[in-house]
């Protein structure tokens, strides 16, 4: 065998020139007499020696050949680059080429596909003494391929590495296996592949449709062993463990065909399968890798076998047969206990076992199984011998080929558990799960059957809405509010007690609905007594506090003719009610239909307000109560709309809130505000300052910082040129944002207060630590001084507090010279009113300070 070139037996040589030409040299010396003796003699050795190593490479050459040969898969010899040294017969026959065109060449030839360094990995592996094994894709020589499976190992010819490579053609198993899964796919018996851990490697169609899974996407989810119950052929429970694939993995033989039933959780259906099992080993194993395990579907017959009813007790079914004409009622012992043990013996005995409606159903299932071959499947309810209730699935359908005459066969299963739990889950599908009330879908539908019934009569809803609810749910936490509805609700059954249903509509919103057929009064009757029930006040841990009700009620048929339409006006009644006295009931009234109507046109007209140009500002002066000279100015908005005319702020403001419009009206005020201080300072007015109102939502929608440091320096303007006014409300609604946001504003020099100080639910804690400057005595109290005591006792306090602080105060809605002397012996500097002057425009605003005082 030549390094560069393995020949093949017919390019073989007879024998190698060289070793001739040197024998016949030894041979010529041996005859040579001139030689000493001992020299012929140890020619003739070397003559033997040679001509025996000759023979002898002779031999193991035409015997590698005849070996090489007779391999019938193709051989390769490689060297360590790749390049083909010699191939064999059949490699020739295999690859369909000249010699030529593979001897000499890189294997690449055979195989176009291999990467750059495929001989890396070879080398790498047969380092380690081992055969490396890849599946690859050969080429004849008229570029079809082939799939092949190569067996590489190295040996070292001529102090050089070289690699022999065994490829076997896959061509054959690959159509057997192909063969395989096609008759797995035809077979109308089962078959599932598990592993040797029992985990699914494959299941053939028949499988799936037989086990019921054919509809199912994940077959291996569908085979959850929870889902699932089995019993043996006399339908005792068995595990997964007595399973013949399970046997058949443990013991490494085949499990002849066996019976069992399997009971499918969630399809309450049991089938019944007559399964075997047969082991599969990897070559060379003594425990099997796979098992294989075939089924059919023997269901049918099953259910004609004895052991039926003790098998189908494992589910709770039970059997029945019903032959008509002789009225003679069979039961298995499992129908019978279902049943509750009670003698049933005809069709009448079975049906005395349910209630009055679902005895007439049965009956006329089974008539029209009888006359019309109707199948039957019902889901009734009866009682048990004790009284107790059941509930029964019943299945049956007619046979009227019998010989004896017609009978009707089925099932009977207990489905008592199953509707107690359907009920468990209605019920807290109809429950406020806080309150332990109706719910809002459930009071829909209960006012709906109501509204519909014709015999119910006249029906009112009340409309019940906690005042200030939101107030304790944002300083005291949602565990106080929490506590505040569930005592409510209390408050309000008790309150309505039998007469009305009560439910928690959503929030802190409350609907009692209640009839007015047989008492007009009813209504305003439980409105009282749920406002009696609200004037003890609430307690929550150590705190103490008020909470009222407002009451909207509505009642049909007069005030709608349906649950959405009726509650919608008891809705518009509770607000009109909590718009003006809070603590009250109010009926709905065709005007309060109008109210509504125009309610709603006004929040669609201020959506386009601003887009068509209908706001306008005017500025009241805030002036020193001492010489009445103007230091500052309130922006305040106005809006004539070209079809509801001047709105006032008040009208507009708190729908503006609710909606959400109060972020852009704000963003429009701020700018306005600013660009006319521009104007007054370029008109050599100097700088005023200029006070706008700031709802709490403009700190929850957007960064106001940055809105209000952008149109500080649109204008030029330093941030001492803007006065913003807060509520209260500010203070607790997040108090971490807020505590930033006030101190980007104070670090630009804006002037922060907080306005109608002592109307909320004043967070003193919270205005200890904000940055503000100032605060605002709310005209409600201020109206009332000097002469009420009330009045006068909170102007105090709020002073007090105005000075323990260190903050500045400023008193609006002053009107009388009483109201401002009172101010000043307060120690109260700063006021604006009436008194002083009204909202002014930009121009008489700016003559006003262009005057001396």
């Amino acid at each position: 065998m030549s390094p560069r070139r393995l020949p093949d037996e017919a390019a073989m040589p007879p024998a190698n020139d060289g070793t001739a030409q040197i024998v016949a040299s030894l041979e010529a010396a041996c005859r040579d007499l001139s030689l000493p003796a001992d020299a012929r003699d140890l020619f003739a050795r070397a003559r033997d020696a040679l001509r025996a190593a000759s023979s002898e490479a002779e031999a193991a050459r035409l015997r590698y050949h005849a070996l090489f040969d007779a391999v019938p898969d193709p051989v390769s010899i490689l060297d360590e680059r790749g390049i083909v040294l010699d191939l064999n017969r059949a490699g020739l026959a295999a690859y369909r080429r000249p010699r030529e065109e593979i001897v000499g060449r890189p294997i690449e030839v055979l195989n176009p596909d291999l990467p750059k360094d495929h001989m890396q990995p070879v080398l790498e592996t047969l380092n380690r003494g081992e055969t490396y094994v890849i599946e690859v894709a050969n080429m004849r020589g008229d570029g079809t391929r082939f799939p092949v499976e190569v067996h590489s190992a190295g040996f070292m010819h001529d102090g050089r590495r070289c690699v022999v490579a065994v490829a076997r053609d896959l061509s054959a198993r690959r159509v057997a296996e192909l063969r395989y899964g096609q008759l797995l796919e035809v077979m109308d018996k089962g078959v599932l592949v598990l592993d040797d851990h029992g985990r699914l490697v494959q299941a053939n169609a028949a499988a799936m449709r037989i086990l019921g899974a054919d509809g199912h996407a994940d077959f291996q989810a569908y085979l959850r062993a929870a889902d699932w119950a089995m019993v043996d052929e006399g339908g005792r429970p068995i595990t997964v463990e007595d399973l013949p694939p399970s046997h058949t993995l443990r013991t490494g033989r085949a499990t002849e065909s066996r019976v069992l039933g399997l009971y499918h959780r969630p399809e309450r259906r049991l089938r019944w399968l007559s399964v075997s099992s047969v082991p599969l080993f990897a070559p060379g194993g003594r425990k099997p890798v796979q098992v294989l395990s075939f089924f059919s579907d023997v269901t049918q017959l099953k259910r004609d076998s004895a052991l039926f009813d003790r098998a189908q007790s494992l589910a709770h079914i039970g059997g029945w047969e019903w032959e008509v004409d002789r009225d003679a009622l069979y039961m298995t012992d499992e129908a019978l206990r279902i049943l509750g043990g009670r003698p049933l013996r005809r069709i009448g005995d079975l049906l005395s076992a349910l209630t009055r409606d679902d005895r007439a159903r049965l009956r006329d299932a089974l008539d029209a199984a009888v006359s019309g071959n109707r199948p039957i499947d019902l889901e009734v309810q009866g009682t048990h011998a004790d009284g107790t209730p059941l509930w029964v699935r019943i299945i049956g359908e007619a046979d009227s080929n019998r010989s004896e005459g017609t009978s009707i066969t089925g099932t009977l299963q207990d489905i008592t558990e199953r509707k107690q739990e359907q009920e468990t889950l209605r019920v807290r599908a109809r429950t406020d799960p806080l309150t332990g009330l109706l719910n809002r879908d459930a009071m829909l539908y209960e006012l709906d059957t109501r509204m519909r019934d014709p015999l119910r009569g006249g029906i009112a809803v009340l409309y019940i809405d906690l005042d200030r609810f939101k107030m304790v749910n944002d300083v005291l936490g949602h565990a106080a509010g929490d506590d505040l509805l569930s005592t409510a609700a209390r408050r309000i059954a008790r309150a309505a007690g039998t007469e009305g249903l009560v439910a928690r509509f959503g929030g802190d919103e409350f609907l009692v609905a209640c009839n007015t057929r047989d008492d007009e009064s009813r209504p305003d009757r439980i409105a009282d007594a749920i406002l009696e029930a609200f004037s003890e006040s609430f307690r929550f841990e150590k705190e103490e506090f008020a909470i009222t009700a407002s009451i909207g009620i509505a009642r049909a048929p007069r005030d709608g003719d349906r649950p959405q339409l009726l509650i919608q006006n008891a809705d518009a009644a509770m607000y009109d009610s909590k718009r003006r006295i809070r603590n009250g009931r109010q009926d709905f009234t065709p005007e309060l239909a109008q109210s509504q109507e125009n309610r709603l046109r006004m929040e669609t007209q201020l959506r386009r307000a601003a887009d068509n140009d209908e706001f306008r500002l005017v500025y009241q002066p805030q002036v020193d109560l001492r010489n009445g000279a103007t230091v500052a100015a309130e922006a305040l908005i106005r809006w004539q709309n070209h079809q509801l005319g001047e709105m006032r702020p008040d009208h507009f403001i708190g729908h503006a809130e609710t909606t959400g419009d109060i972020v852009r009206i704000g963003g429009w005020v701020l700018r306005q505000a600013c660009r006319q201080a521009a104007e007054w300072r370029d008109a050599g007015l100097g700088i005023v300052r200029v006070a706008v109102n700031v709802s709490y939502r403009q700190f929850l929608v957007e960064d106001l910082a940055r809105a209000i440091r952008e149109a500080l320096d649109e204008h030029g303007l330093p941030g001492s040129a803007l006065e913003l006014e807060f509520t209260e409300r500010v203070l607790i609604e997040d108090a971490p944002d807020t505590l930033r946001t006030f101190a980007a504003l104070r670090e630009m020099g804006v002037i922060l207060t907080i306005d109608d100080f002592g109307e909320g639910y004043s967070a003193l804690n919270y205005l200890r630590r904000l940055p503000i400057h100032g605060l605002k005595l709310s005209q409600l109290f201020v109206e009332g001084v000097p002469g009420n005591a009330s009045d006068v006792a909170v102007c105090q306090a709020v002073a007090g507090i105005a000075r323990s602080l260190g903050l500045g105060l400023v008193a609006e809605g002053i009107e009388s010279e009483a109201q401002r002397r009172f101010m000043l012996e307060l120690g109260v500097p700063v006021g604006q009113g009436f008194l002083f002057a009204p909202g002014l425009t930009a121009d008489e605003f700016a003559r006003r300070i262009a005057a001396p005082p």
